[in-house]
């Protein structure tokens, strides 16, 4: 155990009801306490996604929505603190934690635990839903705290299409947190790129990789008469039918953000021989060690477009509500 002295409380932004992003209040709370097979983690940065707004908001699909209720509180949430990736360093560790001794600086994706948007959170060190790996060396935290959702969700998807070199790739949502990374990733494995998204974010994706871009409020990639080997739908905006004219056949259909009727028609597709994908429900833990050594090897680079510090997480959370965001939005803490 680590017997320095510190203080027994923290400042943690707790999300008090479901709304706006002024459902955020900044508390002092009780700083936790590592358990047996736990970390203490001091919270170094973490981010915004659009995923955490929808969170925020409750504002999911219904078969997932209520469960969440179920899981968080029916008509508000019980006191609990949000965000879904963080960068930081190991404080204290609870008996048993072998992997990890006080200062290692790691990664964290801590699955429906959050706890990132506090100065301290505890983790187990071993658990199904919990990610935990070292950071690379040769990133801060501000750009580490990006890959553990956005780098992960990425490499997850695209491994399963087995991208081969000169292969086609379409990615619709391009800009956002998965979408920056997918690109650099399949441009890793040898692909071509098309990357769909406004037109402010389009100069951004060139450089990043993509071979060509299209402004989705100029152009419905599914209307091009192209056709492409793989389809990354990272937004889940296309219909089932739109996706597949312009799949070529034998091709691979991923969605991130896939409507109910979507997954339906694409299962039983699945079971004719299309190949889609559109669950990304297995374990983590094997893709974030392989994201950070892409970070390690210079394949990948963060796309930071904002950062704020913890007390201005409801600016950070409107901002990203605005659709404006290239990349990634950073909260810094301390």
């Amino acid at each position: 155990m680590n017997d320095h002295v510190y203080s027994h409380t923290m400042k943690a932004m707790l999300w008090t009801r479901y709304g706006p992003p002024e459902a955020f209040d900044l508390a002092e709370i009780e700083r936790p306490e590592p358990g047996p097979g736990e970390l203490l983690i001091r919270n170094r940065a973490s981010t915004v996604t659009a995923g955490d707004g929808e969170i925020r908001r409750m504002d999911l699909a219904p078969y997932f929505a209520l469960p969440l209720r179920f899981y968080f509180g029916i008509f508000r949430p019980r006191r609990r603190v949000l965000g879904q990736e963080l960068a930081g360093v190991v404080e204290d560790v609870g008996p048993g934690v072998t992997r990890f001794k006080v200062g290692d600086e790691i990664l964290a994706l801590p699955g429906f635990k959050f706890g990132a948007y506090a100065q301290y959170c505890v983790l187990p060190e071993d658990a199904e839903d919990v990610v935990l790996t070292p950071k690379p060396t040769k990133w801060d935290f501000a750009n580490a705290t990006t890959l553990p959702f956005g780098g992960v969700e990425a490499l997850q998807f695209l491994e399963k299409a087995d991208i081969q070199a000169g292969q086609t790739v379409l990615i619709n949502g391009a800009g956002g947190s998965i979408g920056t990374y997918a690109i650099q990733i399949a441009k890793h494995m040898g692909a071509e790129i098309t990357a769909v998204d406004s037109a402010e974010k389009l100069a951004m994706l060139e450089k990043i990789g993509a071979a060509h871009t299209i402004d989705y409020r100029q152009q419905d990639y599914t209307d091009l008469g192209q056709q492409f080997d793989v389809i990354f739908d990272v937004v889940g905006s296309a219909r089932f039918t739109d996706a597949l004219r312009a799949l070529r056949p034998g091709g691979f259909l991923l969605n991130a953000n896939p409507k109910l009727g979507f997954m339906l028609r694409a299962a039983i597709a699945r079971a004719r021989g299309l190949r889609t994908y559109f669950s990304a429900s297995e374990s983590k833990a094997p893709y974030l060690p392989k994201v950070v050594r892409l970070a390690e090897d210079g394949v990948l680079e963060a796309v930071i477009d904002r950062r704020y510090p913890l007390e201005e997480l409801a600016a950070a959370h409107h901002y990203v509500d605005s659709g404006a965001k290239a990349g990634h939005v950073v909260i810094e803490i301390d």
